[in-house]
C-alpha cells in the first residue's frame, strides 16, 4: 500500500535524511537510536499523557464553528490548539522531546523560537522538569515577540538575540546548532516544528499526532463518522499541520489543504511561500523544498507572521506538495489579517497570526453543504495584537 509516511531510512518520498557534518553526526545518530524506543514504552507514554491530560488540559476542544459554517456553507470545526497551556500546539511536542531528553541522560536543553510560542513551550517545560535551558531567537523576532520573550525570561530561560543574516527563524536554528555541536553530550536539541535532519521530522510529527488520534474520536462522538472530509492547517515548519493530518496522511477520503504565508504576494520577493516557490536543496540536515537562487543560496523570505517566515518546510510537506496529496494555497498578509478579524467577529475567538493564515483559505474553497471540515487554530492571538493593531 502507498504510504505518505517516513521510511526507515528517514525520508518522505525523495524527501528527508540527515545531511549533517560530522560534529553533528554522533548527536543525531544517538537520537535516532533511542527516540522510538522511549516513544514507543509504556512508561513514557503513561507519563507523556498525564501530563497532556492535567498540564496542558487535553483534550483540546472541537469547536462547531456555525456563524463561520454558514457563512462558508459547510460544517466548520475548529480544532482548538489555541486553548493549550501556554497557548498553542508547541507545548505537546516540548513536553514529549524534554522527557526524552531526561531519559537520554541530558541535564541541559537548547532551542530556537521565531514567534516565541516553542520558546515559551519549551522554557515552561524546562521550568518544571527543571533542566537548564536556553533558546535562540533573531533580534527581529525579539523585538516584535517582545511579550513572549519576557515571558521565558519569567520562565527562567536564557534568551540569546541572533544578529546575523536576517536575525530571524533561520539564523536562530543555524545558533542553536552551533551550540549544540559545542556540548554534545550534556545538551539536547528540542527542534520545534517538522524539520531538521531525521529522526526530527518524524518525531515531531508523532508528538503532534495527538491532534488528529484527537480529532477521530471528537468527529466520532459529533457527526457518527471518525473522518472529515478536508483537514486545514497552516505550515512554516509544519508542526501542528504535521499533527492535524498525522491518523489521515493515506487516507484518500480526507483532502489536505496547506496554508503557507505568501507574505506581500508570491510574485512579489517578499513572500515565505516555499512550497509555492521553493526547489530542492537542503536546509538545516534536511533534503526538503528550498527557497534558493541558481546558485542554490538561500532566499530571505518574509512573512508577517513570525512563525511562518522559514525559507524551508518539512519533508513530510514537501513530499505531500510534490505527490499531490496536498492542496497548497499561499495566503498573503492582507488575506490573513481579513481571517482573523473574520474570526474574532462571528466565532468571538482571536486566533494566532500563523493560524490566521490556515483561515484564509476558507474564501478560496468551493464546499458542499455536506462537507465537514476540520481546521486547526494552533495558537491564540494574544501574541500578535500589535501586529494586528498597527496593520494597514
Amino acid at each position: 500500500m502507498k504510504t505518505y509516511q517516513v521510511n526507515s531510512e528517514g525520508y518522505y518520498g525523495e524527501f528527508g535524511g540527515a545531511y549533517v557534518p560530522e560534529a553533528l553526526s554522533r548527536c543525531v545518530e544517538e537520537l535516532r537510536q533511542s527516540y522510538l524506543q522511549v516513544l514507543e514504552d509504556e512508561g513514557f507514554k503513561k507519563e507523556f499523557h498525564r501530563l497532556l491530560r492535567d498540564y496542558v488540559g487535553r483534550p483540546s476542544p472541537l469547536y462547531p464553528a456555525k456563524r463561520l459554517s454558514e457563512k462558508y456553507g459547510c460544517k466548520i470545526y475548529l480544532k482548538r490548539e489555541d486553548l493549550n497551556h501556554t497557548g498553542a500546539h508547541k507545548i505537546n511536542n516540548a513536553i514529549g522531546q524534554v522527557l526524552l531528553a531526561k531519559r537520554m541522560g541530558k541535564s541541559r536543553i537548547i532551542a530556537e523560537t521565531g514567534a516565541g510560542q516553542h520558546g515559551v513551550a519549551t522554557a515552561t517545560v524546562c521550568a518544571l522538569m527543571n533542566m537548564e535551558c536556553t533558546v535562540y531567537m533573531g533580534k527581529t523576532d525579539v523585538e516584535r515577540q517582545r511579550v513572549n520573550v519576557e515571558r521565558m525570561k519569567m520562565l527562567g530561560a536564557t534568551v540569546v538575540p541572533v544578529t546575523t543574516g536576517s536575525m530571524t527563524l533561520k539564523e536562530a536554528v543555524d545558533e542553536a546548532i552551533l551550540d549544540w555541536c559545542s556540548h554534545p553530550t550534556d545538551t539536547y536539541y528540542v527542534i520545534g516544528s517538522t524539520v531538521g535532519p531525521h529522526p526530527y521530522p518524524d518525531m515531531v510529527a508523532r508528538l503532534q499526532s495527538v491532534i488528529s488520534e484527537e480529532i477521530r474520536k471528537q468527529l466520532n462522538e459529533q457527526e457518527g463518522r471518525d473522518y472529515p472530509d478536508y483537514l486545514i492547517a497552516c505550515v512554516g515548519g509544519g508542526s501542528n499541520a504535521a499533527g492535524t493530518i498525522y491518523h489521515y496522511i493515506d487516507d484518500e477520503r480526507v483532502g489536505i489543504v496547506l496554508a503557507e504565508a505568501g507574505g506581500k504576494g508570491v510574485e512579489s520577493g517578499l513572500s515565505a511561500a516555499t512550497m509555492n516557490l521553493g526547489s530542492v536543496g537542503v536546509i538545516h540536515g534536511s533534503k526538503t523544498l528550498v527557497m534558493q537562487n541558481e546558485d542554490g543560496e538561500i532566499e530571505e523570505p518574509y512573512s508577517l507572521s513570525a512563525g511562518l517566515d522559514y525559507p524551508g518546510v518539512g519533508p513530510m510537506h514537501a513530499n505531500l506538495a510534490y505527490q499531490r496529496r496536498a492542496q497548497v494555497f499561499a495566503i498573503n498578509d492582507d488575506e490573513a489579517v481579513a481571517a482573523a478579524f473574520e474570526l474574532t467577529r462571528l466565532e468571538g475567538i482571536i486566533p494566532a497570526l500563523e493560524s490566521a493564515h490556515a483561515l484564509g483559505v476558507l474564501p478560496k474553497m468551493e464546499f458542499k453543504s455536506t462537507d465537514v471540515v476540520v481546521l486547526t487554530v494552533s495558537g491564540r492571538g494574544d501574541k500578535d495584537i500589535e501586529t494586528f493593531l498597527s496593520y494597514k
